[in-house]
């Protein structure tokens, strides 16, 4: 005979249910609301968010300074200088060498063009000269007719650079001020926040700190190796704009797997148009090697798994940030991962029932007193 539900346990059970669905729905709702307000107050987000990540990358060296005696002033303007310098030689690194060798990359680039013609002209495919000059002037209408669209995309670029400047200059002034005034936030923000929010949210913006800087130190270190090993393997083999190469691998280390993927494929395609078929092998097979190295020994000994995100995480990470934000959202989004781990740790370690260690556990499984009736002699006498 089988058993009948229980009517009072099937009604709580659906009460609960439709509990914790209101409460989801208030939670995405509050999220929903969340987003719009960051979206509409983006223009002033984001310099906020490239002046924080500038700030982690630069404050080891603000702070040997203030450790040493300089004034918070001045080395936060030191550093800022210093940083701005730096910034300007990686651009020429990149603009001078790209500048110089365009001729010799354009007549590449027709050689390797003329080369994928006369082997697509042969078997298997056997594309006749007619059809592959056909698909050309059919491209070539295309982009005559799309005129607008293209003078658009170009007005949409020039807005974006110029965006970016203005990005770029008020980060730069950002930086500034989170180097001098920094230290004296955390105190600030406790002495503003009521009851508890004045522990618990200055404890997770200082963790949250703590991962953002280590994951972006961690991530520059590993770029910087990975540009070194794969920049010296370009230059044997005599491939051409290896400093571009080399900075363009370093930045892309800052987007993990995505941007590695990337940076290998321009420097494979490029060697490619250049060098030909075996020099090309030759440097994916570099870029393989360096990749296993930085996934296997680097990042593992430098960070020390600190982020605690799997891999897959990771790669759904930039995905999703990718999708949701372009190239914007795949730089964010291994950090915003982070800093959404490090808060549910929090959350985590304040709803949890405290452990008890083994010696509560002994005590209470042995509550007899010492044989005088006192404490145990043996037990640390309290401060």
């Amino acid at each position: 005979m089988s058993a009948s539900l229980s009517s009072e346990k099937t009604a709580a059970a659906l009460r609960r249910s439709a509990r914790v669905s209101l409460e989801l729905l208030l939670v995405l709702l509050l999220a929903t609301v969340a987003l719009w307000l960051l979206g509409r107050t983006w223009s002033v987000v984001w310099p906020l968010i490239v002046g924080l990540l500038l700030t982690t990358l630069t404050w080891p060296f603000a702070r040997f300074l203030r450790n040493h005696g300089w004034r918070p002033a001045p080395a936060a303007a030191l550093v800022t200088v210093m940083f701005l310098l730096v910034g300007s030689g990686v651009i020429a690194l990149i603009a001078v060498p790209v500048a110089s060798q365009s001729g010799e990359l354009a007549d590449g680039v027709v050689e390797g063009i003329g080369r994928l013609r006369d082997w697509a002209a042969g078997p298997p495919l056997n594309i006749s000269d007619a059809q592959i000059t056909g698909a050309f002037d059919a491209a070539v209408d295309r982009i005559e007719n799309s005129a607008g669209s293209v003078v658009n995309t170009a007005v949409t670029g020039v807005s974006t650079v110029f965006s970016g400047l203005i990005t770029a200059i008020l980060a730069l002034f950002l930086m500034f001020f989170f180097l001098k005034d920094g230290p004296r936030f955390l105190p600030w923000l406790r002495r503003q926040l009521p009851g508890r929010l004045a522990t618990d949210v200055p404890v997770v913006a200082e963790r949250c700190w703590n991962t953002l800087g280590s994951f972006v130190r961690s991530q520059a270190f590993v770029g910087l190796l990975d540009a070194v090993l794969i920049g010296i393997g370009l230059w044997i083999l005599d491939v051409p704009l290896v400093l571009p190469l080399a900075v363009l691998t370093f930045v892309s280390a800052f987007v993990p797997i995505v941007g590695a993927v990337f940076a290998g494929f321009v420097a494979v395609l490029i060697a490619l148009v250049s060098n030909g078929l075996t020099d090309a092998l030759i440097v994916l097979a570099i870029i393989i090697a360096v990749q296993q190295l930085e996934g296997n020994v680097f990042q593992p000994m430098i960070q020390s798994r600190g982020l605690g995100l799997h891999a897959a995480v990771v790669l759904l990470a930039v995905t999703l940030g990718g999708s949701l934000a372009g190239v914007v959202g795949s730089l964010l989004a291994v950090p915003v991962a982070a800093l959404i781990a490090v808060i549910w740790n929090y959350l985590r370690e304040q709803l949890s029932d405290p452990q008890e260690g083994p010696e509560q556990e002994e005590r209470e499984l042995d509550p007899e007193p010492a044989p005088d009736g006192g404490p145990d002699a043996d037990a640390p006498v309290p401060a």
